[in-house]
């Protein structure tokens, strides 16, 4: 597409207000999504080179996990459904960002144009889809607190059917925020042009372009974070605190060992995604980089989704015997409920 010779940046505004006046707000007809089309071509071609091995490893980690957790019946307990579940919603995450992301380094500078509904589509998709994993997350931690501190009710508790509804209940949540946020920040009038210095339509990246007053929006975002952010991430850190106290105090050194892993690597996944998480979305717009946040970017879409398959599979039994058995060089097996990474 080509982009419209009469797109312009704004002005820069104040920390709440733009300086056009309102007889010169326009709604932009696209948004320009410039990620790193200022940079030099060798340099672009160079970094997609480099970052397509590791989107391919990415979805193809992803999609291993899910098949697995789907057609191993071993595998078919509460702790590797919401391990599928996170997988499936890592390779969507992976398919809305990355893709879009590696065809603007080839693509002649100027970036990635595109309509207001695609870029409301794609923020909209990568809230609910970051949201889900949050909530999901803290499931998951729910799941290690029954199954090791509460193992004689585990099974009456922890039902084929509470896991589908913990499962909704976590892409329900994702979804109505996604909406919510989604829908303040596309009310606002927006500065005449669009361009989004960012490589995705990133809330705070398009945010900057609004004119007018943004307390609101802005007020809605950082509240966002601190329901999706720090109260799961405090009911993790609480629920694995209790896990811990449990391990050191009861079982063999074998059971400890298997235990202690399984929360290692759910703790890992947890501080990397909410680490990042946090990094990126619980400051002001104020006290923000835009350039900053575009370089950070790279790492939270390309490296950590990549990390979580290596984290929950390379050293996981369960999964190895899996693909063993599916690949019709292993004898059958179960998982059980407290083994994990």
């Amino acid at each position: 597409m080509t982009i419209l010779s009469s797109l312009h940046t704004c002005p820069p505004p104040g920390p709440n207000m733009s300086y056009w006046s309102e007889s010169n707000w326009t709604a932009p007809q696209e948004f320009v999504i410039l990620g790193f089309s200022g940079w030099p071509q060798w340099l672009r071609v160079l970094l997609f080179a480099l970052l397509l091995p590791l989107y391919l490893a990415t979805l193809a980690g992803n999609l291993l996990i899910l098949g697995l957790a789907v057609v191993d019946p071993a595998l078919h307990t509460p702790m590797y459904f919401f391990l599928g579940a996170l997988s499936a919603v890592e390779a969507a995450y992976t398919l809305v960002l990355t893709p879009r992301m590696l065809a603007g380094f080839l693509l002649p500078p100027g970036g990635q144009a595109v309509a207001p509904s695609t870029c409301a589509a794609q923020m909209g998709l990568f809230v609910a889809l970051g949201g889900s994993e949050c909530l999901l997350l803290a499931a998951m931690a729910l799941d290690r607190y029954l199954a090791i501190c509460r193992p004689l009710y585990y099974p009456q508790l922890m039902t084929t059917g509470l896991c589908w509804c913990l499962l909704a209940s976590c892409c329900a949540g994702g979804s109505l925020l996604a909406l919510g946020l989604t829908t303040a920040i596309f009310q606002l009038p927006f500065c005449r042009g669009g361009l989004v210095n960012h490589v995705f339509c990133d809330l705070p990246a398009v945010l900057v372009l609004a004119c007018g007053n943004r307390d609101l929006q802005e007020h809605v975002l950082l509240a966002a974070c601190l329901l999706l952010l720090v109260l799961p991430l405090a009911l993790i850190l609480l629920s694995y605190t209790r896990v811990l106290v449990v391990i050191l105090g009861v079982g063999g050194a074998a059971g400890r060992r298997k235990a202690f892993h399984t929360v290692a690597s759910h703790l890992t996944v947890a501080v990397l995604h909410y680490g990042c998480a946090t990094a990126m979305y619980a400051r002001p717009l104020s006290s923000r980089s835009l350039e900053e946040d575009k370089l950070v970017s790279l790492i939270y879409i390309n490296l950590t989704p990549l990390l979580y398959p290596a984290i929950y599979t390379l050293r996981n039994r369960d999964m190895q015997g899996a693909l063993q058995r599916v690949v019709g060089h292993g004898t059958p097996g179960t998982a059980g409920q407290a083994d994990g990474p």
